[in-house]
């Protein structure tokens, strides 16, 4: 009996070193930290250029290289396509059901993409324009619609891997139709569609354009609006 528990003694000096390497070897968990209590995280590091060459000039946008030094102290050179930016705009009608309220949605060709997409109303904004006149100039543009109560939504980037142009939401109700006078380079079709018929549509994966995926979700997520079934 003696002989068996100093084996078993020295067994477990064996094991502890094993549950102690186990435990040195477990990938760490990431801390859950807040973002904060702001609507979106400060800008407290920039780079720093060291130098900026424009290679590329045109109606809406430019094409930069640009070498710099990274907040992490790394040099890095990088093209970036620098923009006014762009309004995007959730053209609600709910005079008929708050529940489940009228969107104003367009169908229009983008050659980038190769194909034909439906969208929210959308453009670019010209130098020093205002965001919400932006806003309100392409809506009526595009529609023929104006609204008589404004909101912002969110403001994000789209690619900022290499794209310099943010996109500026507003939630637009109480519409008051009219005339639409898009540019010359535009053939719109525009239509209302439910906000429950648009969620299915999104959910079959037939909206393929990112502005109005963002744009309508946040929406129904914010207004506990759900797909019909």
């Amino acid at each position: 009996m003696a002989t068996k528990e100093k084996s078993a003694k020295a067994v477990e000096p064996k094991q502890a070193a094993k549950k102690a390497k186990a435990v040195k070897n477990k990938p760490a968990k990431p801390k859950n930290k807040k973002l904060g209590k702001t609507s979106r995280p400060e800008r407290v590091e920039t780079a720093q250029i060291v130098s900026s060459e424009v290679v590329y000039t045109g109606p809406l946008f430019r094409i930069l290289h640009d070498k710099l030094i990274e907040p992490g102290g790394r040099a890095s050179e990088r093209d970036i396509i620098r923009h006014n930016g762009s309004v995007v705009i959730l053209a609600i009608d709910n005079s008929k059901s708050k529940k489940d309220p009228y969107i104003v949605i367009e169908r229009q060709y983008r050659h980038a993409a190769n194909q034909f997409l439906w969208e929210l109303p959308a453009g670019k904004l010209d130098p020093g324009e205002d965001a919400l006149a932006g806003a309100k100039r392409e809506l009526a543009e595009e529609t023929g619609y104006a609204a008589k109560k404004w909101k912002p939504m969110v403001e994000y980037y789209a690619s900022p891997g290499f794209l310099g142009e943010s996109m500026k939401v507003f939630l637009a109700e109480g519409l008051v139709a009219g005339d639409a006078h898009p540019e010359d380079d535009e053939e719109i079709e525009f239509r209302l569609v439910r906000l429950s018929e648009l969620l299915k549509v999104i959910d079959k994966g037939a909206i393929l354009d990112g502005k109005t995926l963002t744009s309508v979700l946040l929406y129904a997520r914010r207004t506990g609006r759900k797909r019909k079934k």
